[in-house]
């Protein structure tokens, strides 16, 4: 089955250590690839509206993430 929707995300924080943290959070959810100091994630389905979908968890899962990495740098 070809997909007929894609989605390239390049994910870089704001040093090395979040980067790592933001992909450790996806690495059940879908493939990492890196390059260089960043990584980039493709999602791929055949519905638009499916795409959306796994784009909304994907992104709320970073957010996540990033939001705790936050408040963990302020202490």
């Amino acid at each position: 089955m070809s997909s007929d929707w894609k989605l390239k995300l390049d994910i870089q924080s704001r040093n090395n250590e979040c980067t790592e943290a933001l992909s450790s959070a996806l690495i059940t959810d879908c493939e990492i690839n890196w390059s260089g100091d960043s990584f980039n994630i493709l999602i791929e389905e055949s519905k638009a509206k499916d795409l959306r979908a796994m784009w909304n968890t994907r992104v709320r899962g970073l957010i996540a993430v990033d939001s705790l990495l936050e408040v963990i740098d302020e202490y």
